[in-house]
């Protein structure tokens, strides 16, 4: 896995008041690639989202029994095609690294899987077909 980090996603128990806070209290900028109930902000090379805890935790396969133990947040990163997702996740299991989430299509039309650290931490490793990547894996445009 490439030393790399894409997408910090912050689990917010509103988004309208979080959206507000980043953009005018913190006057951020919207990057174009929101959509529905993710917010995207582009920082220096990485970008910030902000999406609803109960989706987050959803989407990462966290029991609702779990959620008060759900950190809420994620790491994610990215990768160019749903292949190089399929072939990360075999590499880390081969490595006995947990897969808390198999790799499969994703509701907002990309592919992904998660992957926990030893603390629990859940990394997403995750191909955005709306997500342009240079040659080092960094979110441009």
């Amino acid at each position: 896995m490439e030393q790399r980090l894409t997408i910090i996603t912050l689990g917010v128990s509103d988004i309208n008041v979080a959206s507000d806070f980043y953009e005018n209290k913190l006057g951020w900028k919207r990057h174009g690639s929101s959509m529905g109930d993710i917010v995207f902000f582009m920082l220096n090379g990485i970008q910030l989202a902000i999406y609803p805890v109960k989706e987050l935790a959803k989407d990462a396969t966290v029991p609702p029994a779990d959620i008060k133990g759900f950190k809420g947040f994620t790491l994610a990163h990215n990768v160019r095609s749903e292949k190089e997702v399929d072939e990360l996740i075999a590499s880390l299991k081969a490595k006995g690294v947990k897969v808390v989430k198999e790799p499969q299509k994703a509701e907002w039309g990309g592919y992904s899987s998660y992957i926990s650290d030893p603390d629990g931490n859940l990394w997403e490793i995750a191909f955005n077909p709306y997500m342009n990547l240079d040659k080092a894996g960094n979110v441009v445009g």
